[in-house]
C-alpha cells in the first residue's frame, strides 16, 4: 500500500496524518508537542510526528510515496520580530540609478508592535559595481548582516546585474535574494520589500529545512520532502531554500486544501476554528481565492489565500459588564490557563460560582471564569461550553463535551447576571456570530458568490463551536469537514506542487504568453511536478498590464483521477439543478460530458416591458465526476468536437460569439474539456493569444479525441 504523510506544525501541537494514496482515505493520526525549544527548532517536532504515525500504523518507510509539512515558522518569525537584519544593495546608474537608490530604500518594516525587521541600505553603480562592493561587504559584516538583497530596476527582463552582484557577495559569505527570484513584475520598491522580507527568514528557514530533510532521509523514505506554499500547493526543500517566503501563512492554506478534496464544495467559505482565531477564506467554482499577502500593513507580490482572521473561536471565554454579557474573546482558555467546563465529567463537579479574572496583565478584570468551591478548581466558560449546551454540537464533532457540565457552568453565570440560562447562551452565540458574520458577508461581497448557493464548511477542533449557529444566523448552509480535527495536515498530504509566474507585459502577444506559460510550467517542475502531471492556467490582465500562469502538478505521475467519489448522473443533475435555481430554469439536462467533466445546462426566459418582450438565455454549469460545479456561464454555448477540428471549430464559435461595442471586441469566456482535463481559458482577452495557447494543449492529442468546448456568451451595456 501507498502512504502520503502530512503534517502541519501549530504554535502548540504538530499534527501528522497518514493518507491511502489510492483511496485518500485517512488511515490515522497523531499529534506531539511542538519542539519550539529544541535545538533543532520545529523540526524536531516533525520528525517525532513522522516517526510516531508510522510506528502507530505499522507503516514502512518504503511504502511512504509523498511527505510534506507545513509550518508556521515563517508568520511566527515575522510576528514575532525573531528576523535576520539584512542589507539592501540597489544597482543602477545615471538618472535611472537615483530612482533605484529611493526605491531601494526600504527602511525598518513594522511586523508587530515593537517588533521590527531591520535593514541598511547600499548603493552601488552598475558600471563600476566590482570597486564599490567590497567596501558594502565591509559595513555588513561590522553591523552583523548576513544576509542581503540585491536589487535592480528592470532586473526582471535583464537579472545579470543583480546575479553578478550577488555571485560576488555569495563567494564572500554573504547570502541572500535577488529582486527578480521573488517576483518578476515591475515595481521596484514592492519587489525589493518582498525580498527584503524573504532574506530575513532565509537562515532560519534553511537550517530547519534541511534538517528536516536529512531527518527523513535517515529513515529510509525515498519519496522526497516537500512544504505546502502559502497558495495551497506544495515545493521542494530546493527551491524553499530560495523563497521561503511562500510559506508565509500557509497554515490556513493546508485547511483549505483538504476541505477541498474531501468536501463537495461549489460556492462557500471555509471557516477553520482553532482554540483562539478564526480563519476565513472563500471558495469560488471549486476554487479557492488568492491575493497578495500583506506584511506590516505593507503589500508583497506574494500570492496568498485571502485569509481573513477574527479574534473568536471554540476557546473564547466570555467578559461581563456589570450584570450583561459584553463579549465573547479575544482571550482564550489556553491563554488563562484554564480547562474548559464542558470537558469535564458532571460527576467530578462541587458547588459553582462565578469569578472575574484578568487572564494577562494588562487585560480587561472582567473575563468570567467558574469557580468549584467544592474541590478549590477554577473552569474556563468559552464558546465551545455554549455550544454544547445549545445543542449545536453532535457526538461525532470532535468538540463535543459534557452538555451538563457546560449547563451547570452556566446555570452559575445566569444566577449571576440574574438572567435565564436560554438569555446568556444566546447572547454569548449571538456575540461570537456578530464578530464572524461581517466577515463572512464581505467575502461573499468581494467575490461575488452567491448567496443561495454559499456553504460554511468548518475546519479544524473547535468547527461545530461556530459554524452551526454562524449558518443559522446568516440563513446560509453548512457542514463541518470530515476529519475537521486534523484538516490541516490532510490537506498538506493531498496538495499538489503549484508554482505562480507573473510578468508585466503591455499588449502581450501570442509569444510573450506562451513563455510565461512554459515559465510556470517549468518553474514546477523544479519545484517537484512530475512531466505529464501538470496543468496550467493563463491570465491576461489587461488593466494592470500582467501576465500570469498558474501551474499545477503531482508529484508522482497519476493512475487514477485524484477525486476520491464519482457522483451518479442523477447526482451530478440535482448539483447542477440546485444552481441553476430549477424554479426559475426549464429543461435542465446533460448536454454533453467526458466521463470526467459534464456540461448541464436549461433554459430561463426573462420578460421585458411590462411582459410583452420575451429575451431567452442559456445557463450552463460545468461540473466534474464528483459533483462539483466549476464553472458557471449565464448564457453558454456548448461545442462538441474532435482534436483534430477543435482549432477551427473553436475559432469560428468565438468569432461568431464576439460582441462589438464603443470599447472595442469583446470574446466570450471559453472553456475546453480535453478527457480529465478542463482548460480554463476565461481570462484571455484576445482570440490570437486564445488560439496559441489551445494549439499548445491540443500538441500531441490524437486528432480523433473527443473535446467540448463551452462559451460565455459576453454581456454588452
Amino acid at each position: 500500500m501507498a502512504v502520503r504523510i502530512g503534517i502541519d506544525v501549530g504554535g502548540t501541537f504538530t499534527d501528522a496524518v497518514a493518507i491511502d494514496n489510492d483511496t485518500f482515505e485517512l488511515i490515522g493520526s497523531v499529534k506531539v508537542p511542538t519542539s519550539h525549544s529544541s535545538e533543532k527548532g520545529v523540526a524536531a517536532g516533525i520528525v517525532e510526528a513522522l516517526q510516531a504515525v508510522l510506528e502507530k500504523y505499522s507503516i514502512p518507510p518504503e511504502e511512504v510515496a509523498f511527505i510534506a509539512h507545513g509550518t508556521t515558522q515563517a508568520t511566527n518569525a515575522l510576528l514575532e520580530g525573531d528576523v535576520e537584519k539584512v542589507g539592501v544593495i540597489g544597482v543602477g546608474k545615471g538618472v535611472e540609478g537615483y530612482k533605484v537608490k529611493m526605491d531601494t530604500q526600504i527602511g525598518d518594516i513594522e511586523l508587530a508592535p515593537n517588533r521590527y525587521l531591520r535593514t541598511k541600505h547600499y548603493f552601488v553603480s552598475q558600471s563600476n559595481w566590482e570597486n564599490e562592493i567590497d567596501a558594502c561587504i565591509a559595513d555588513m559584516r561590522r553591523e552583523g548582516i548576513r544576509v542581503c538583497v540585491v536589487s535592480a530596476a528592470y532586473s526582471v527582463d535583464d537579472p545579470t546585474d543583480e546575479r553578478n552582484v550577488m555571485d560576488y557577495l555569495t563567494k564572500n559569505g554573504i547570502s541572500g535574494t535577488c529582486g527578480h527570484e521573488i517576483s518578476k513584475l515591475y515595481g521596484l520598491r514592492i519587489r525589493t520589500r518582498t525580498a527584503v522580507i524573504n532574506a530575513s527568514i532565509l537562515p532560519k528557514m534553511i537550517q530547519t529545512a534541511e534538517m528536516t530533510e536529512n531527518s527523513v532521509l535517515a529513515s529510509s523514505i525515498k519519496a522526497p520532502l516537500m512544504i505546502m506554499r502559502c497558495d495551497g500547493g506544495v515545493m521542494s526543500v530546493k527551491e524553499i531554500s530560495k523563497r521561503p517566503i511562500l510559506t508565509m501563512l500557509s497554515g490556513p492554506a493546508a485547511g483549505v486544501a483538504g476541505a477541498l478534496m474531501y468536501e463537495k464544495v461549489s460556492e462557500g467559505i471555509f471557516l477553520e476554528v482553532g482554540g483562539t482565531s478564526t480563519d476565513m477564506s472563500a471558495i469560488h467554482n471549486g476554487q479557492v481565492m488568492v491575493s497578495y499577502a500583506e506584511v506590516g500593513g505593507h503589500k508583497t507580490y506574494v500570492n496568498s489565500l485571502d485569509v481573513r482572521t477574527v479574534g473568536v473561536a471554540g476557546g473564547s471565554i466570555i467578559r461581563i459588564e456589570g450584570k450583561r454579557v459584553a463579549d465573547v474573546g479575544p482571550r482564550s482558555a489556553h491563554i488563562a490557563n484554564l480547562p474548559y467546563i464542558v470537558y469535564t465529567k458532571p460527576e467530578e463537579l462541587g458547588e459553582l460560582e462565578v469569578r472575574l479574572i484578568r487572564p494577562l496583565e494588562g487585560d480587561f478584570p472582567d473575563y468570567c471564569s467558574i469557580y468549584d468551591k467544592t474541590h478549590d478548581r477554577s473552569y474556563a466558560l468559552t464558546l465551545a461550553c455554549c455550544a454544547n449546551a445549545s445543542g449545536y454540537v453532535q457526538p461525532e464533532n470532535y468538540a463535543f463535551g459534557y452538555a451538563e457540565s457546560a449547563m451547570r457552568g452556566f446555570q452559575a453565570l445566569a444566577d449571576y447576571l440574574g438572567q435565564s440560562v436560554e438569555q446568556v447562551l444566546e447572547a454569548v452565540n449571538r456575540i461570537a456570530a456578530e464578530k464572524n458574520k461581517n466577515v463572512v458577508l464581505q467575502l461573499i461581497e468581494d467575490y461575488h458568490l452567491d448567496p443561495q448557493q454559499t456553504v460554511l464548511i468548518g475546519g479544524g477542533g473547535g468547527a461545530a463551536a461556530v459554524v452551526p449557529y454562524l449558518a443559522q444566523s446568516l440563513h446560509l448552509k453548512h457542514k463541518i469537514a470530515r476529519n475537521a480535527e486534523v484538516i490541516s495536515p490532510i490537506g498538506v498530504a493531498l496538495a499538489l506542487v503549484r508554482d505562480i509566474v507573473e510578468r508585466t507585459i503591455p499588449n502581450p502577444t501570442d509569444d510573450d504568453i506562451l513563455m510565461v506559460r512554459r515559465e510556470a510550467e517549468q518553474q514546477a517542475l523544479k519545484s517537484g511536478a512530475s512531466p505529464g502531471t501538470i496543468e496550467v492556467f493563463v491570465e491576461v490582465d489587461a488593466r494592470n498590464n500582467v501576465v500570469r500562469a498558474i501551474a499545477t502538478g503531482a508529484t508522482e505521475l497519476k493512475t487514477k483521477n485524484r477525486l476520491c467519489t464519482r457522483a451518479t448522473r442523477e447526482q451530478i443533475l440535482a448539483a447542477a439543478a440546485e444552481s441553476l435555481q430549477s424554479d426559475q430554469c426549464e429543461d435542465i439536462r446533460i448536454i454533453a460530458d467526458t466521463g470526467d467533466y459534464y456540461v448541464v445546462g436549461g433554459t430561463v426566459t426573462i420578460r421585458k416591458l411590462f411582459g410583452l418582450m420575451r429575451e431567452k438565455r442559456t445557463p450552463v454549469r460545468i461540473v466534474n465526476s464528483e459533483g462539483v460545479i466549476r464553472i458557471r456561464c449565464r448564457d453558454g454555448v456548448v461545442l462538441t468536437t474532435d482534436a483534430g477540428r477543435c482549432s477551427q471549430d473553436v475559432s469560428y464559435c468565438i468569432s461568431k460569439l464576439t460582441k462589438y461595442s464603443d470599447g472595442g471586441e469583446k470574446i466570450p469566456q471559453t472553456y475546453v474539456i480535453i478527457g480529465a482535463r478542463l482548460f480554463d481559458f476565461s481570462k484571455i482577452v484576445s482570440k490570437e493569444q486564445l488560439a496559441a495557447l489551445l494549439e499548445l494543449e491540443l500538441n500531441g492529442v490524437a486528432g480523433d479525441t473527443p473535446i467540448l468546448a463551452v462559451f460565455n456568451t459576453p454581456q454588452t451595456n
